[in-house]
């Protein structure tokens, strides 16, 4: 008996918005949000393929194949790409992350045929020559200089590739400039050809659609290129290969004017159920304008122009981090309350706190699901990452669920980690550091 596709509603608003699945023979899973009323839509292809998935020598193979399936397909020229999207104002991208790689079209609703038309084609029939290897190697060498120049990209790759020594994680998604240069065509297509398979592939689409026609084009689309045996590829499993055993001080010596420094830890990973608690914690700690190091550092202080914290949560792991730029007389004393007001909060936050946290966190949930760029996104790297939808209330009553005793219980055992540093700045030794921060590195966060 062939197997037929499969479809279901998954949740109904008040609006008249509709979120449907199909799951098509051969393990494609095709996501849609209706929006009432909307004028455009966003359709994405979301592959699960990263940078976690390259062996060394194909370190930046992933963000490579991002460049070049852009440049051609058996039917289409990259002018003909170019021309298609221009001529109806459309925006076509994508993006590619330690775990999948995202090819994105924003269009008006009327043209989303064919928006989906020509990002499956990208995804499924890229040429791949020697010719555009070429090409877009210099561009993505150029790529790396640029980040390279940016004291605070350099700062996030080394304090990933810190925090994650020995894992896979640990690799830049960008690839290095050895690993690029050796990069040929057959290795990148024969990695293109091997990975990129139905089954490893959501497509997402919001706004102003129809889920049957969105169904319809991309069953076209995938015609002839499916196991109609096969089943979608389940949720990516852990990466973590256990936690290092000592933290570390990495030191980019830069003649910038700014000091810049991150501090973290490893954390929780995506399908922890501590995530929404540390999101509370993080928040609380420096997500805003209220939280405890921004105004302790720059607003009570004039220590320095920027402080955040922020978290990352894949498959296996995470990690927790704060940044500070500051001058490099500030240094010394931004450091002293760094690791005083996270010696405080080890203990949890104060019932105002845990208020003003998540109602940030509930307001920008809702608020960053306005257009329909980010509701395609929502659903379409939800299915692929998680294998399930999760509903924007499921995630809002989570976060309004979190207790002070699971954000308390949550620090104690986050901040009794080893603590990781990277700065970038006039330093070529460790004893031109603060010496706060030195042992902040060996001795861990004590209790103040």
């Amino acid at each position: 008996m062939t197997p037929t596709t499969q479809t279901r509603v998954l949740e109904r608003s008040d609006d008249g918005g509709v979120v449907m699945l199909s799951e098509i023979p051969g393990g494609l899973r095709v996501i849609t949000e209706s929006v009432p009323g909307s004028r455009s839509a966003s359709v994405g292809v979301w592959v699960g393929v990263g940078s976690v998935d390259e062996t060394p020598r194909l370190s930046g193979a992933s963000h490579f194949l991002e460049h070049l399936l852009f440049k051609g397909t058996s039917t289409r020229s990259s002018r003909d790409i170019a021309v298609a999207m221009d001529a109806v104002g459309g925006e076509l991208n994508a993006f590619t992350s330690h775990e999948y790689t995202c090819y994105y079209a924003h269009v008006l609703a009327a043209e989303t045929t064919m928006a989906l038309e020509l990002v499956c084609d990208v995804v499924l029939d890229a040429t791949i020559s020697s010719t555009d290897v070429d090409v877009e190697r210099q561009v993505i060498l150029e790529e790396i200089a640029m980040r390279d120049d940016d004291p605070e990209d350099v700062l996030n790759d080394v304090f990933t590739q810190t925090v994650f020594q020995g894992e896979v994680l640990a690799r830049p998604v960008i690839g290095t400039v050895e690993t690029i240069e050796a990069l040929n065509r057959t290795q990148i297509a024969g990695y293109y050809h091997r990975r990129y398979e139905p089954t490893k592939m959501v497509v997402s689409v919001a706004g102003g659609i129809s889920h049957d026609e969105v169904l319809r084009t991309v069953e076209h689309a995938f015609a002839g290129r499916l196991d109609l045996s096969a089943q979608p590829a389940p949720p990516r499993q852990s990466v973590e290969h256990g936690l290092p055993r000592r933290g570390g001080l990495v030191l980019i010596e830069r003649p910038t004017e700014q000091a810049h420094l991150c501090v973290g830890l490893r954390s929780v990973s995506r399908s922890d159920p501590r995530r929404h608690a540390a999101a509370v914690f993080s928040t609380a700690l420096g997500g805003g304008m209220s939280s405890r190091l921004f105004r302790a550092i720059r607003e009570e202080r004039g220590l320095a122009y920027s402080c955040y914290s922020a978290t990352s949560a894949y498959a296996g792991s995470g990690s927790l981090s704060v940044y500070v730029g500051c001058q490099p007389d500030n240094l010394t004393e931004a450091v002293d309350v760094l690791r005083a007001e996270l010696a405080g909060v080890r203990n949890g936050l104060q019932p105002e706190e845990m208020a003003r946290a998540k109602g940030q966190l509930l307001g920008s949930t809702i608020l960053g699901l306005e257009d329909v760029e980010s509701k395609m996104s929502r659903i379409g790297k939800t299915q692929l990452v998680r294998g399930e939808y999760r509903s924007v209330q499921t995630d809002l009553d989570a976060i309004a669920a979190v207790t002070a005793d699971q954000v308390s219980d949550f620090a104690q055992q986050l901040l009794d980690r080893q603590v990781y540093a990277v700065l970038v700045g006039p330093y070529a030794r460790p004893s031109q550091t603060p010496t706060t921060l030195r042992d902040l590195v060996s001795g861990g966060i004590g209790r103040q």
